[in-house]
Formats: structure tokens, sequence, C-alpha cells
């Protein structure tokens, strides 16, 4: 094999089967990421990073002994070293009773999006979204970071599948605050020249300023208009934890297929065919990925795999493109998940609501009970008291102990916004987009302390 310098990811990845050989099966997938940070804080820039990185992963199987093994080392020793003790691992390993076998031969279902703008994008160009946010509320302290990226992706194996890809992603997070309180917002895109860095600002200032004189509300049960990065926040637990076909195999899940479970105003799904996701063309395990309806109109009708559960489910189930690197006990990850938004303009959803909460992010969230998905966490950066159908004041942070699923249960969505877009998920960024809802209730159960 040759320096790295020389070699695409698709050439490395050939590479990398071919020097293993007929030894063992062997699938490959090789990861580049181009990318460009730019952070703030105190409405300042602090930092300017780039990074040009490039990881190989590789997965061999020799009689049902599997093995997987990584490096961030691309040079021509590191490689041939990374085949030759996975080879050896391979050949000492414990039988692995699930392992699914090579994909096929598959043709890709998502094409290469690529902005080539955002491939290139310079630290200026950042800067100018960064003082754009700053610029819209220069009176208040700004904070966050605007980035730009490339990903470069490959996959072999050794049956003869091959598979490349390229897409470009843009984000800009960032918060105002004032002495005694803060308020965000998130933007994410294939192309940078989406961001606007102006409205984003104006949106943090506002729900800054507006949160400055903040009181106390008594725990209990609220109706509620969660904001799109709440929502994806939800929806990315809902997504994880229910519709992981391993977590439904060991009995950790949810739902229950065919069965109208939420409310009939909610879809979901796992969609890497529209044009504004940000996601890889295909998975780790080198399986296309396709658009998955997860939930129909409240109905949930399907789960996600990998080859694994695929094949352990049987009665044709087929993976969906979701395995990860690494993920062979933990299932298939969502990365591209949709809630479809609704008619009802965003702020409108607060009409009609006698007291009420509007809540901006939640954050710090974790599962109490994965069976039912009761999760507890604290609001953040911009919680409001809903009095007669209008914004009435600003209220503290809260903590929720809460039911998911049972939040969004038939009966329980009162209103969907027309407002999808990216949102802030604790999942990560760039792999949910949702729109506000309206829910008949939502349980908080005390102050940010406690």
């Amino acid at each position: 094999m040759s320096g790295a310098e020389e070699r695409s990811p698709q050439e490395l990845a050939d590479a990398v089967v071919e020097a293993v050989g007929d030894r063992a099966e062997a699938q490959v997938t090789v990861a580049r990421t181009r990318h460009g940070l730019t952070r703030f804080a105190n409405s300042f820039i602090h930092q300017h990073v780039g990074e040009d990185t490039t990881s190989v992963w590789l997965t061999l199987a020799i009689d049902g002994r599997v093995v997987s093994a990584s490096t961030a080392d691309v040079g021509r020793e590191a490689l041939e070293r990374l085949v030759e003790t996975t080879v050896a691992a391979a050949r000492l390993g414990p039988v692995d009773p699930g392992w699914p076998g090579l994909a096929p031969p598959q043709e890709p279902v998502v094409t290469d999006r690529v902005d080539e703008p955002t491939l290139t994008a310079s630290p200026e160009e950042r800067v100018a979204e960064v003082a754009a946010f700053v610029d819209a509320a220069s009176d208040l302290r700004a904070a966050g970071y605007v980035d730009s990226a490339g990903s470069w992706s490959a996959f072999a194996n050794s049956a003869g599948q091959r598979l490349a890809g390229c897409s470009t992603s843009a984000s800009l997070d960032g918060i105002h605050q004032t002495p005694t309180s803060a308020g965000s917002a998130h933007q994410t895109s294939r192309r940078l020249a989406d961001l606007d860095g102006a409205a984003a600002g104006a949106l943090a200032g506002d729900i800054a300023r507006r949160a400055r004189e903040a009181t106390d509300v008594d725990p209990g049960d609220y109706e509620v208009v969660l904001g799109p990065d709440a929502v994806a926040t939800l929806a990315g637990f809902v997504g994880f934890y229910g519709f992981n076909a391993q977590a439904w195999l060991d009995g950790q899940s949810f739902v229950r297929l065919d069965e109208p479970q939420l409310d009939p105003a909610l879809t979901l799904l796992d969609d890497p065919t529209d044009p504004a996701t940000v996601g890889a063309p295909f998975d780790a395990e080198g399986t296309p990925r396709q658009r998955t309806v997860l939930v129909g109109a409240g109905t949930s009708v399907a789960l996600l795999h990998d080859r694994r559960t695929a094949a352990a489910v049987g009665d044709g189930a087929r993976s969906t493109g979701n395995a990860v690197p690494g993920g062979a006990g933990v299932g298939a990850f969502p990365a591209d998940l949709v809630v479809e938004g609704g008619a009802t303009p965003a702020d409108e959803l607060v009409a009609g609501i006698e007291r009420g909460l509007w809540v901006n992010q939640f954050h710090y969230c974790r599962v109490l009970d994965p069976r039912n998905l009761v999760v507890t966490g604290l609001t953040r950066n911009g919680t409001f008291l809903i009095e007669d159908g209008r914004i009435a004041g600003a209220v503290g942070n809260l903590r929720f102990t809460q039911s998911f699923v049972g939040a969004l249960a038939p009966g329980r969505v009162r209103g969907v916004g027309d407002d999808v877009r990216y949102g802030r998920a604790e999942s990560g960024i760039g792999t949910v987009r949702a729109p506000s809802l309206r829910l008949a209730g939502w349980r908080f159960t005390g102050g940010a302390r406690g």
C-alpha cells in the first residue's frame, strides 16, 4: 500500500481490502473530514480551528470470529499493521453467533450533496456570520460558534460492495446573555450561505431580554409549547430508544408495531433522501441509507435496523442503513430524523392556552425508564409562562420528569408548527429536523436545583 497522501478514501478502502486478501471476510470504512470552526465568547472571537483528519475502520470475520479495529494513522506502515494485527486477533477470537455476513453489492440511494463554497469556506466567511450574530444584539454578551465542514466517506468489502460519497454542512450555535438570563438560537444547513447570523442573533437576543426578570412557578403538569430545539431532543430520544431494533429485541423499547401509539398528528421518519439533510449516504456496514417511516399518523410502522438486527428479526427484515462504527451491541442509530411539520404558524401555538409554559431548549436529559421512555432533564435558554393565550413573562429554569411517549400519546398533541428546521438536539447537531409542538401536558418536578 502506498502513502495516504496519494490516495482518495475509496482507494484507501480498496487497498486495505486487497491487503487482507482471502484470509478473512473484510469490510472497511474510510472517513475524511475537513472542518473549520470559529468560536466566540464575550462577543469576541477567541479561536479559529482547522483540521483535516482521515480515519479507517476495519472489521474482519474468520469462520465467524469477528474483530474490529480502527486507526487515524493512514500511512502505509500503519495500515499494514492494522491489517496484520486484526487478522491475528480474528483467528483467536470467539465465534460471534450474530455475525450477519457482508453487505452484498447495492447501488446508492442518496447521491452526493456538496456545496463547493462550504467545502472551501474561509475563516473570514465564518467571521461574517459571527459578526452578524453579535451585532444583532450588541448590548448583550454573545458566545457560541460557527463551523463549516466537508466529509468524504468510502466503503469497500470483500463481497464486492464499493461506495463513496461526499457531503457538506455548516452550523451556527449561539447565545446572547444579560446579567441574569440567556437566549439561544441554532441553525444547520448543507450550505454556509444559508446561515443567517443576523436572524439568529436577533432571536437569541429577544429571548434573553424577555427572560431578564424571571419568576418561579410551582411544579406540576403544564400545557406546553416546545420550540424546535426542545422537540429535536424529544424526537432524538424517541428515535433511538424506541425505534432502535436492538432495543426492541431486548425488550427495552416501547414500540408495538402496527399500533396507534402516538398522536395521529405525528409522523416521524428517518429521511436521508431529503435534499435538506446533511447525513452520509451509506452506513458503516456498506448499506445504502434509505427513507424509513417510523411513525405514520401516530402508528408505529417500522424499526431502524443494521444487518445484525435484521438477521435476528428475520421475516424479510432488511437493514435500513443505520449501522454505526462500533455499534454491533448497540443497534441502529437514527441519523436524519424528521418530525413532519403542520400548517399552524409557530407563534400561534400559544393561542387558547389558559396557563402553560413555552420551552426553548432542553438539556442534561437522562433516561430513568427506557421501556416507557421516562426522562428527566432541565429547561434552558428561555422558558416563559403562557397566560390567556399569550407569553406573560419569563420563569426560571425547571426540572422535568416526563414520559416522552406519554407526552406524544393519542390526544396529547394539540398543535404542530410550520417551522421545521434542524434543532440543537442532545443526540447531536444536524441529526433531527423538527417543528414546534403544542402538547397537552408536561410534568415539571422542580427548579433547576431539584
